[in-house]
């Protein structure tokens, strides 16, 4: 048994008899946004985009600042959130292609045992709404990873770009139009709309996500809305052009604000918001060279793509009315800990024959307790790049800005700093502290020892 499973069944049995288990088995809906910064939201500082709905959530249920995503891209921190295991377990990740690709012949394998597939035993309907990023061949579909039904798309919404006359990459993802991207709108396994009409599609999230309440009302039901947006090229609804001060990148975040409001309405219509946990978090930091069509990660440094703070720390919010007490939290967490969180709470089976990285956090959420995290592992694709343990995080490897300078700096001794003290990372205090630098060294060989080889599933392409 490896050392984070072990670690993980403890704390499953450590905590799950302090969880209420009478009445009828709680609802989940996972909302999971594209590419949005730490400080994207009005309470998370920011000063001109106005998010009263997820306000509201984090003012009434737990935000957590101190939040992690599995990598800074997008399939293998969709992987890591789905599966509770590190991407690099699954070979959902990788250092040559960093994501899928519509030419891409892989995706999650069949052995890996997604959130879904988890709750369907227990008999709860679930749903995927939104981007998947998983593989787009049939056999990867959120169809054939435990999900009842699917509406959405199948990779990111910038992919399937055209060949647009009189202009570049760049300027066909700054100033789009939906027919520039040939990505298509699935509904299960048919492709039903191509290209998607972008434009609508944050709208049409919410309003499946909706439907499928009212549908499944008499529960219990899994959601997992994962909104293509604001990853760019950005597009929003009519009635929210110029709505937000901070231009077409705050119209983006706003609407997906209204629809969270939406879906909490449809909960308090059918009276389900005090049986059903609400989590709202996002894949990994703003896409900084997008300048101001890109998010911010606030004070944190950097952001997608890197392995400093502001590409993988994101902002996140769980909300159930009743159960969690309101209260911010600087403990660590991460969307490795969702599923066997939601094992705890909703009484499905957490895997128990392979290495989990992730935590059961219901004593925090229920009982005010401390966060069973004390680290956190930081992947560049198939390398460690970096190591949090406690206060401390120590950068072996480094690269900023990644998508305009891909030199990767290596740290003979590695850069070390305070995040309570110092999150955005500014103040180096590797002098002061080698005994913790030889500490996390031996945290990470720890670590290599539980990871074995499997086959990457990001580097089969067609026709290669």
């Amino acid at each position: 048994m490896g050392l984070f499973l072990s670690l993980t069944v403890f704390a499953l049995c450590a905590f799950i008899t302090k969880i209420d288990k009478k009445g009828p088995p709680p609802n989940v809906i996972v909302i999971f946004a594209d590419d949005m910064g730490y400080g994207d939201l009005g309470v998370f500082g920011h000063p001109t985009i106005q998010t009263p709905n997820l306000d509201r959530m984090a003012n009434e249920g737990q935000k957590w600042t101190s939040f992690y995503v599995a990598a800074s891209v997008c399939t293998p921190s969709r992987a890591g959130l789905l599966t509770g295991r590190l991407p690099i377990r699954s070979g959902m990740c990788s250092s040559k292609r960093r994501v899928l690709f519509p030419d891409s012949e892989g995706g999650l394998p069949a052995s890996e045992i997604t959130i879904a597939e988890a709750l369907k035993k227990e008999k709860y309907k679930t749903a995927c709404i939104g981007k998947w990023h998983l593989g787009h061949l049939k056999p990867y579909l959120p169809t054939n990873n435990g999900f009842d039904y699917y509406f959405g798309i199948p990779y990111s919404n910038d992919m399937d770009r055209l060949q647009v006359e009189g202009m570049n990459g760049r300027q066909v993802n700054m100033e789009p139009k939906s027919e520039y991207f040939n990505v298509p709108l699935m509904r299960n396994e048919d492709i039903i709309e191509r290209p998607v009409d972008q434009t609508t599609i944050t709208k049409r999230y919410t309003e499946e996500t909706i439907k499928f309440i009212n549908e499944n009302k008499n529960g219990p039901f899994f959601i997992y809305l994962a909104h293509n947006l604001p990853h760019i090229p950005l597009f929003r609804s009519p009635e929210f052009e110029g709505k937000s001060k901070r231009g077409l990148y705050g119209d983006v975040i706003q609407e997906i604000d209204e629809g969270v409001g939406k879906i909490f309405e449809a909960l308090r219509e059918n009276g389900l918001e005090e049986n059903t946990l609400v989590v709202f978090t996002t894949d990994n930091g703003p896409w900084l060279v997008y300048n101001e069509q890109g998010g911010s990660a606030g004070l944190l440094r950097d952001g997608k793509g890197a392995t400093f703070e502001g590409g993988v720390r994101v902002p996140t919010i769980f909300s159930w009315k009743g159960k969690i007490k309101p209260d911010i939290i600087s403990d660590m967490g991460s969307t490795l800990d969702l599923f066997p969180t939601i094992s705890v709470i909703t009484g499905a089976e957490f895997p128990k024959d392979r290495t989990m990285d992730g935590y059961d956090l219901s004593e925090v959420l229920f009982n005010g307790g401390e966060s069973p995290r004390k680290a956190m592992v930081y992947y560049w694709g198939e390398e460690v790049y970096a190591y949090r343990l406690g206060d401390y995080k120590a950068h072996f490897k480094s690269r900023e800005r990644v998508y305009i300078n891909q030199k990767v700096k290596e740290h003979d001794t590695p850069l070390l700093y305070n995040l309570n003290i110092d999150p955005s990372e500014k103040y180096d205090v590797s002098e002061d502290h080698p005994d913790i630098i030889e500490k996390i060294k031996s945290e990470v060989e720890k670590h290599k020892t539980t990871v074995v080889p499997v086959e990457n599933q990001l580097i089969k392409r067609k026709n290669k």
